[in-house]
């Protein structure tokens, strides 16, 4: 039922305790809150070493200490009144706000509901300066180093209803621990501590950013990492971005800094999002601590109580600086992300004679239909290959490989690269050795055993000169397709021809010649060149099932990159499809020149690593 209503009231002004309370139910929500407030006000002093001490998950006390400049004594009253602060003076200095604080309603609104007392101490005061209470309360002598500490106790004690919707002391705790974590990741170059009930929870010196985001998310996210930092006019992304192969079920590994305040901002959270859409997995999420600076006059950080929020004067770009930034780190994700693309080996290296090269020269024309699937885009980038297909030189890196059988009999034996090849790690997913099951390629490089998903390596390979191709369009160069000798007709519904017959344009730039024969009838005329020994008919119902779901335009632009990958899953090499050694090794050299080549397009690892002291354990080897 609903309360009554209340009598009749005359408009009057507000008693300034209540008007304290009132502005605490916004700014302290709970001991967190407190912590945040306390937190920030440290740092705009200027602070390098903070202490937090918290009783009860900071309900029965919250104590921080900083080192910072401290408060002179005459302003002490003044830093317990409302709408008083240091930090600006006027709307300029509210439009450029650098500071983490502003608003000079924290201390009042906690003193409001809480027994707090402040002592600091100035650089040049004989001694510390105590205030108990709140602005009406008596500025008394005391002892204390430079710097403020600032004691909470018994939060909510004057007003119980608020104080029944805390939770339990632990889930109290645990915020107040994530919001020190948060802002300790923000300023690696301040020491932190925290307690909790008298015993040592957390300690940060100071350090990098490197150390600290390892030291604080953990071994798993410093080991699975990717440096950012980069800059466009007035903007500058930094931090690291985890890998997709890394990515969690929850996220709570995302810590977002403006001008270093932690917000949850949806703009900049799509705009990560949207870089790691073709290498996530599903519903996982990625992690990363990143921080963007910009000119303060550029952000607006005064749109939410508790500061989370912001809003960007150019969202836009914004947030297409913030995707691309992202975007390029995780291109990295290939074997050779920090190296270059490994070239052929000196003749000198190479073992077997001109019977090997005869060989290999035979096997070029092994399997022509997977010759072509191997066959680099003539868009891929760092492409060093000199003849399609399997026969893409081949020789360069299959005379490897010796046998005195010919290529119609035994197996091909493996060549075993020198120790200096190895140990230079020129090829650092290493040589093939065998196929598992039709699934895995098992190869050998300088650390150990490496083992490829054959099937989600093609799929990123082929997906990556997809994107590729369509992209060189922009810059003038043409799709390059494929014509069928023969049209690959089948039946198709009205809807399917009607989509054909009105989009012609847009398949035409994803490299399509579809055409309807009859009311019931569709022929595929040509693909593109990269999809060429796929099923016609499959990829043909794909793409007009897209384009008719989401329009031409939305497929070339915002859908495209669903639609290339479904191709691409349409086209990679399936399992059991037997591979001979050169062509796995084909597959290799390819995924070390391919951007994003860690993972598929749906974010599944393509490759792992077993190094010699992991298989050392496995025998008990040393021990």
């Amino acid at each position: 039922m609903n309360a009554p209503l209340p009598a009749h009231r005359p408009i009057q002004a507000l008693p300034d305790q209540l008007i304290s309370q009132i502005a605490a139910g916004e700014v302290v929500e709970r001991p967190s809150a407190v912590v945040k407030e306390l937190l920030e006000n440290a740092l705009d002093a200027g602070a390098t070493q903070i202490t937090v001490r918290l009783e009860e998950g900071g309900v029965k006390r919250i104590a921080i200490t900083d080192n910072g400049r401290g408060i002179p004594p005459d302003q002490l009253p003044l830093a317990l009144s409302r709408h008083a602060t240091s930090k600006i003076a006027s709307l300029t200095d509210l439009e450029n706000v650098a500071t983490l604080g502003f608003r000079g309603e924290a201390l009042a609104s906690i003193a409001s509901v809480a027994a707090v007392s402040v002592t600091t101490r100035t650089a040049d005061a004989p001694h510390a300066w105590e205030l108990v209470g709140s602005h009406l309360g008596t500025v008394a002598p005391s002892s204390g180093p430079l710097g403020t500490t600032i004691d909470v106790q018994d939060l909510y004690f004057n007003t119980p209803a608020r104080r029944k919707f805390l939770k339990s002391e632990q889930t109290e705790y645990g915020h107040c621990a994530e919001v020190v974590r948060r802002i300790a990741l923000a300023r690696p170059d301040v020491a932190f501590s925290l307690y909790h009930n008298g015993r040592t929870i957390d300690q940060w010196n100071v350090s990098e950013m490197a150390k600290r985001s390892a030291h604080i998310l953990g071994s798993e996210f410093a080991e699975a990492r990717l440096p950012i930092d980069e800059t466009a006019g007035p903007l500058r992304l930094h931090g690291f971005a985890g890998l997709p192969t890394a990515s969690k079920a929850r996220a709570d590994g995302q810590f977002f800094y403006v001008n270093g305040r932690f917000v949850r901002d949806k703009l900049l959270v799509h705009a990560v999002r949207a870089a790691y859409q073709d290498v996530l997995h599903g519903d996982r999420f990625p992690s990363y601590v990143l921080g963007l600076d910009l000119d303060p006059a550029l952000v607006d950080v005064n749109v939410h109580p508790s500061k989370i929020e912001v809003r960007f004067r150019d969202s836009r770009a914004v947030h297409q600086f913030v995707f691309h930034a992202v975007q390029r780190a995780l291109s990295q994700t290939s074997a050779t992300a920090y190296g270059s693309v490994p070239a052929p080996l000196p003749a000198g290296d190479v073992g077997g004679g001109t019977s090997t090269w005869r060989r290999e020269h035979e096997q070029q024309s092994f399997g022509t239909q997977l010759s072509a699937t191997f066959s680099p885009s003539p868009y891929a980038p760092g492409s060093r290959y000199d003849t399609p297909g399997v026969a893409q030189n081949t020789a360069s890196y299959g005379a490897l490989f010796a046998s005195d059988s010919s290529a119609t009999s035994a197996p091909v034996t493996p060549f075993t690269p020198s120790a200096r090849t190895m140990s230079n790690d020129e090829y650092p997913l290493g040589f093939a050795l065998a196929q598992l099951h039709g699934i895995y390629i098992l190869a050998q490089n300088a650390k150990g055993m490496v083992l490829v998903d054959m099937h989600a390596a093609h799929e990123r390979i082929l997906y990556e000169q997809l994107k590729n191709a369509l992209d060189a369009q922009v810059d003038g160069q043409e799709m390059q397709v494929q014509s069928l000798l023969i049209p690959v007709t089948f039946f198709a519904d009205a809807v399917e021809v009607s989509t054909a017959q009105e989009n012609q344009d847009t398949l035409k730039a994803l490299g399509f010649d579809i055409a309807a024969l009859s009311p019931t009838t569709l022929a595929v005329r040509s693909v593109p060149t990269l999809l060429k020994n796929a099923d016609a008919q499959t990829l043909a119902r794909d793409v007009l099932r897209d384009v008719r779901e989401y329009g031409g335009s939305r497929v070339l632009i915002e859908r495209r990159n669903e639609l290339l990958g479904t191709l691409a899953c349409h086209t990679a090499v399936r399992a059991n499809r037997i591979l001979s050694v050169p062509e796995m090794n084909a597959l290799l050299r390819q995924m070390e020149s391919t951007e994003r080549a860690d993972q598929c397009n749906h974010g599944r690892p393509t490759w792992v690593q077993l190094e010699i002291s992991a298989l050392d354990k496995l025998f008990l080897r040393g021990q």
